[in-house]
């Protein structure tokens, strides 16, 4: 994933941190038997992934045809590089 710069733009860690946030207000008020806040935290988990949306649509997220190029040299040097085990016949 280090190659394909998956994640790695403002969009996606904003996106992210804010359902982050929504997951741990949601746990919280869990344990503490208080079902209004537990939606609430479900409201600011799906609020991050709308934010991290609206942040890509505003030109914050990965360009659309940056994985073509990763995923067409990620082919190549795999057929180029997996030896064949020894002993193997072709």
């Amino acid at each position: 994933m280090a190659g394909s710069s998956h994640g790695h733009t403002p969009a996606a860690w904003t996106g992210v941190t804010i359902a982050i946030i929504g997951f741990c207000v949601s746990g919280a008020y869990m344990v503490m038997a208080q079902p209004l806040g537990f939606w609430a935290g479900m409201v600011i988990t799906v609020l991050g992934g709308v934010v991290g949306m609206i942040m890509r649509s505003m030109g914050l997220g990965q360009p659309k045809d940056a994985h073509a190029a990763y995923e067409t040299a990620g082919r190549s040097a795999t057929a180029t590089a997996t030896p064949e085990p020894a002993g193997a016949k072709s």
